[in-house]
């Protein structure tokens, strides 16, 4: 029994039932969001009998989650390739950390490790993806789209061919040639895989999505337009930084600092989500670490809007990065990445090309983390959240690497072997 109470906005906050499929907001084009009936579940699975620790995946947080695995219906609809449950690896060779005495682990959505869960896709794109096809499956959605700058592209060609689903993913021109090739070579051996490519970027993969694909039935699948699914599972990222290595005896507690690559910002409301559940469950208090927002300055909305007080971003012109997930030139979301931003205390913080490179080639060699250009970046930001008193001596900071080098090494080869 799914412990789903309602929907609801993330802006005006009006309610919908949870039986209703619906995309934005129908009132005010706001991401929805996922109630869970926190004090009914506490009432019902005390003892952590929510909880499934022995489960190599997201799934672990049982009675959490949109679906509830402890449920023999819900589990039926659960689409599940072992994405999630993935480990923080020390980083105690960076000089920043060892300069200013704080405790920098890195976060790893990327590679698998023995003992670990294991993104399939090697992106943290499964989560949300993983969590997404379950729900669609639960509604009966049959037909799935999805505009990318190419992570959530060969996320959703897995996924969606597991529960047997068609899927048309359409990406820009140049996504990296390591993503593009999987999709094109599944759409080329299956017939329920579809890609389109466009120039440009996200908005004109939009475009399309909405002038041929919407109208003949396809769901949209893109970022917060589905009703809280991916944001319900990428908020496993923020139970994952608090879960102890023994959860049923161990206290649970969170970091002081989070370091996240940002281009539409699910991962951060979706964390935001789970600390505010947590804290309702009564495994944690109402401290929450600082966020901090890290984009490419060639493409900036965010933090834009954040160096001017603004609470919503305005679309930019999108620039040139190797961080390709970060070449996002607006969001719906934004606004209540903004938000949380401003809540937990943190900021918002742009680095250059040289930086990203630079912090790249570093930390794959000191740490052997397949790091990806947008882990990088938020790597290259220490030195920026330092100097605005972000970060302090004995703090815990976590940096998130969002996916593998793998995806990307045409463009990355002559970083790593110099």
């Amino acid at each position: 029994m799914s412990y789903v109470k309602h929907l609801q906005c993330s802006g005006c906050k009006t309610c919908f039932p949870f039986s209703q499929l619906l995309n934005l907001c129908p009132h005010d084009h706001r991401p929805i969001e996922l109630v869970i009936d926190i004090e009914r579940l506490k009432s019902d699975k005390p003892n952590f009998e929510w909880y499934r620790p022995d489960i190599k995946s997201l799934w672990r947080f049982g009675s959490l989650l949109g679906l509830d695995i402890n449920d023999q219906q819900d589990k039926q609809n659960i689409v599940s390739l072992g994405e999630g449950f993935t480990p923080e690896i020390p980083y105690p060779q960076n000089l920043i950390a060892n300069k200013h005495g704080f405790e920098l682990t890195i976060k790893d959505e990327g590679q698998p490790h023995r003992g670990w869960g294991s993104n399939p896709t090697g992106s943290f794109k499964d989560r949300g993806m993983s969590m997404a096809i379950s729900m669609a499956k639960h509604y009966g959605v049959r037909k799935v789209v999805v505009p990318t700058q190419g992570n959530a592209g060969d996320s959703l060609a897995e996924y969606a061919m597991k529960a047997a689903m068609q899927a048309v993913i359409i990406m820009p021109d140049d996504t990296p040639m390591p993503i593009l090739g999987r999709v094109s070579a599944l759409a080329k051996m299956r017939e329920d895989i579809s890609l389109e490519l466009v120039k440009g970027t996200i908005p004109e993969a939009g475009l399309l999505m909405k002038e041929k694909y919407l109208p003949e039935g396809y769901f949209n699948m893109a970022t917060f337009q589905e009703p809280g699914w991916r944001i319900d599972g990428k908020k496993t990222l923020g139970y994952e930084l608090a879960e102890p290595a023994n959860g049923k005896t161990d206290p649970w507690q969170l970091p002081d600092v989070i370091l996240y690559p940002t281009g539409g910002g699910t991962g951060i409301l979706g964390m935001w989500k789970a600390f505010d559940e947590l804290e309702a469950m009564g495994l944690i208090d109402d401290r929450r670490p600082k966020i901090i927002s890290v984009q490419s300055n060639s493409t900036a909305p965010i933090v834009n809007a954040y160096n001017h007080g603004l609470q919503d971003s305005a679309p930019v012109e999108p620039g040139q990065t190797i961080a390709t997930g970060l070449n996002v030139p607006g969001g719906v979301g934004h606004f209540k990445v903004l938000d949380i931003i401003a809540k937990s205390g943190g900021m918002a913080i742009a680095v250059d090309e040289k930086s990203i490179e630079e912090s790249f080639r570093l930390t794959y060699q000191q740490t052997g983390v397949w790091i990806c250009p947008e882990g990088a970046a938020t790597i290259a930001a220490l030195e920026q959240a330092v100097a605005h008193d972000m970060i302090k001596t004995g703090n815990k900071v976590v940096a998130f690497n969002t996916g593998s080098f793998e995806k990307y090494l045409p463009n990355l080869r002559h970083l790593i072997f110099q």
